[in-house]
């Protein structure tokens, strides 16, 4: 089923829309959310929040694209979990870890500013990059995809790859202080 059809059918309040996303986006979406949380049960959670939160905001809003507009909530909802379940442990997610170097956590209206500033540079900085490593960083850091699973991908060891990320990691944080953003 098309998109926009299924948009339709929350628009419509009709039900079949849960299910009509699931079979399109159900793959994608648990994905997306076992990558992030490590557990199936915890994953199978969240995509089920998606739906939920899809079926909340939908209408008013309607997505330019469903797969990104799912992909985010399924990933946020991700992390939400993650940082409640480590916030008693005070421990950490390694993928979640990495990018602290290089953007940090927003806590007030002012750094949530500066976080949209940020958020635009990155972009910018993505589009300057060739597509196969914006591919890779985009999968490593928004879809959460391990570097082995990556490197079988594109033909490299977890090791090349971790090396090629760090060189992207290194570039971003470049790039980010040459535009004065300081982290």
């Amino acid at each position: 089923m098309e998109d926009n059809a299924i948009i339709q059918l929350y628009f419509d309040r009709d039900e079949r829309a849960i299910s009509c996303t699931d079979e399109k986006y159900g793959a994608l979406c648990t994905r997306i959310a076992k990558n992030i949380v490590q557990s199936r049960e915890d994953a199978e959670e969240c995509v089920s929040d998606t739906w939920h939160t899809a079926w909340r905001t939908m209408p008013p809003t309607w997505p330019g694209s469903l797969r990104a507009f799912l992909s985010r909530i399924t990933r946020n909802l991700a992390i939400s979990r993650v940082r409640q379940e480590t916030a008693q442990k005070r421990g950490g997610d390694q993928l979640l870890c990495e990018l602290t170097d290089c953007i940090p956590a927003a806590s007030t209206p002012e750094r949530q500013a500066e976080l949209r500033e940020i958020t635009a540079a990155i972009s910018r900085w993505l589009d300057t990059l060739a597509p196969d490593d914006r591919a890779l960083f985009i999968r490593r850091y928004y879809f959460g995809d391990d570097l082995k699973t990556l490197g079988s991908c594109c033909g490299q060891t977890g090791k090349q790859l971790a090396q090629r990320m760090l060189r992207l990691r290194r570039r971003l944080q470049s790039a980010l202080e040459q535009e004065g953003i300081t982290v």
